[in-house]
């Protein structure tokens, strides 16, 4: 379609997007703006599943967290029926259920919603009454708070988990010959932004030409981009069909 798409996720999760915007016909390429570490504090991520059967909920913010907090399960783990696995969006309840966990302990936004984040999902749990019971973020490190403090304010226990760490991108050659490539030619590329976090370490790094262009899969991200220096940021919802949309608007 004339313009390159960088799909910015972290590498576990851009080889889905390049090839799924690659069969709808778009030319792109990963180029991860953060690393997954996973956390090194193993005796939290222990206690977290000894305690698992007594959570209301365990809420997933993404799917590194999902994939991070179950690599380190027990030798023969089930997941507790009565505990209910919630996410945001589709990405991470995919990842949920290539995991093991059962289709009907799922929590999520349906697929018409008109964002995939935390303020959609919590219309789904906030007619619970919640005083006395506990709750689950597994996170990354940092993170926002807006969930944990609904549940809070609604009586709820929450506890919070670092599964894992972002830190600084770890760039191939012919991945920093990309980067290259796109900051001299910003209007031949469209950067897919995913993480206001990954946003802040790339201007943190680069100074951004005039002309660079992107979609961010949330408002508080595109806000972050043009706050760094993006000259023009569309705004898609976070299903793939509505990025998609988005960028063959702008292609």
């Amino acid at each position: 379609m004339g313009v390159q798409i960088l799909v910015t996720r972290p590498v576990d999760q851009a080889g889905e997007w390049v090839d799924a915007l690659a069969h709808r016909g778009f030319a792109a390429a990963s180029l991860p703006l953060l690393h997954i570490e996973a956390n090194p504090d193993s005796q939290a991520l222990t206690a977290a599943w000894e305690r698992l059967p007594q959570y209301a909920v365990a809420m997933f913010v993404s799917p590194n967290a999902v994939n991070r907090f179950l690599a380190s399960a027990p030798k023969g783990w089930s997941w507790p029926v009565a505990v209910r696995a919630a996410s945001t969006g589709p990405g991470t309840a995919r990842a949920l259920l290539t995991q093991g966990v059962p289709i009907d302990c799922l929590v999520q936004p349906p697929a018409g919603s008109a964002a995939f984040d935390s303020e959609h999902l919590w219309p789904l749990l906030a007619g619970e009454d919640w005083r006395g019971r506990s709750v689950l973020i597994v996170r990354g490190d940092g993170g926002r708070d807006w969930l944990a403090d609904r549940w809070q304010a609604a009586g709820a226990e929450v506890s919070r988990l670092e599964a894992y760490r972002r830190v600084e991108p770890r760039w191939t050659a012919s991945q920093t010959h990309l980067l290259a490539t796109a900051l001299m030619q910003p209007a031949g590329h469209i950067w897919l932004l995913s993480s206001s976090q990954a946003v802040q370490t790339l201007a943190s790094r680069i100074c951004l030409p005039q002309g660079i262009r992107a979609v961010a899969t949330h408002p508080s991200i595109a806000r972050t981009a043009r706050a760094c220096g993006f000259s023009e940021v569309h705004e898609a919802a976070g299903g793939f069909d509505d990025v998609v949309a988005c960028l063959e608007s702008m292609a």
